[in-house]
Parts: structure tokens; C-alpha cells; sequence
């Protein structure tokens, strides 16, 4: 299944983030653009230093007119313990049940492995697809290319 295309209306979802609460997509419409994260494991060491990176310089990411909203297919209460582990003040999602559900509709989910690769969506106020880039597994994103494109909304 290949990506949604950038100009098109994004899939809308609701996930359970890391203290249980329910955040949908659809929530945000009209109110703030919206970066979605997917990456496919909690603790492993591309995807921690990726979210760091994210926690060190938030502010682009999160804030007025921007959610950053990160999936994986882990369970929430391993997000839980990753986000607190690793101070993360921003959604982590659990697409952990029906699994990868929502990184399908993406197009990032890996049948074989079990896991989401790394995709990056930007949604704007409308609901549609701004700009995005999927990386392979054991390919680390560059940030500064996806703060350039929030910019630029």
C-alpha cells in the first residue's frame, strides 16, 4: 500500500496516547497543523534519538498553530515509561490494537516485521496532506527539513 499523496485529505484516526487518553486527527481540524510521526520502536536507538531531537527543540513542533503527534505500534504503557524515561512532552500514540492499523492507512506499515517505518506527514488546518517523506527503517529523518516545510505553511 503506498502513502496518501500530498494534496490529498490526510486518514483521520483516534489512538490512545501515553496517559490513556483518546486523540484523534479529526480534533485538530481547523485549529492547529499537524505533524505526524511514525517510527517503529519505543526505546530503540535511531527512534530516541530522533525524538530527542524533537524534545531538544520543540517549539517549531509544538505549540499555537502546531501538534506533533508521534506513532508506533507499541502499547501504551510502553509509551508511558518511554516518555517518561525520556521527558517527552508530546503525544505518543499506541497503534498497537487493531496492529498498525492507522500506519496502514498511511502506507509505512511493514506486514513482514510488524512495525511502522519512518513516515512523516504534514497536515495543515484543512485536513490535507502538506508535505511528506518515508524513510527506510534504518534511516534516521532529517528534522531540519520538516521544520523548513512547517515554516512554510
Amino acid at each position: 500500500m503506498s502513502s496518501p499523496a500530498v494534496g490529498s485529505v490526510a486518514p483521520d484516526f483516534e489512538l490512545t496516547n501515553q496517559h490513556g487518553q483518546k486523540v484523534s486527527l479529526a480534533s485538530f481540524r481547523d485549529k492547529k497543523n499537524v505533524v505526524v510521526l511514525f517510527y517503529p520502536f519505543a526505546f530503540s536507538g535511531i527512534c530516541t534519538g530522533e525524538l530527542c531531537a524533537l524534545r531538544d527543540d520543540l517549539a517549531p513542533f509544538q505549540n499555537d498553530q502546531v501538534e506533533l503527534l508521534a506513532i508506533s505500534c507499541d502499547p501504551m504503557y510502553s509509551l508511558k515509561a518511554f516518555a517518561d524515561a525520556e521527558k517527552y512532552e508530546f503525544s505518543l500514540l499506541a497503534d498497537f490494537w487493531p496492529h498498525g492499523e492507522v500506519a496502514k492507512k498511511y502506507g509505512v506499515f511493514q506486514d513482514e516485521r510488524g512495525f511502522s517505518t519512518r513516515g512523516t506527514f504534514i497536515i495543515d488546518k484543512s485536513g490535507v496532506i502538506c508535505w511528506s517523506v518515508v524513510n527506510g527503517p534504518g534511516e534516521a529523518r532529517d528534522v531540519a527539513a520538516y521544520k523548513a516545510a512547517l515554516a512554510a505553511i
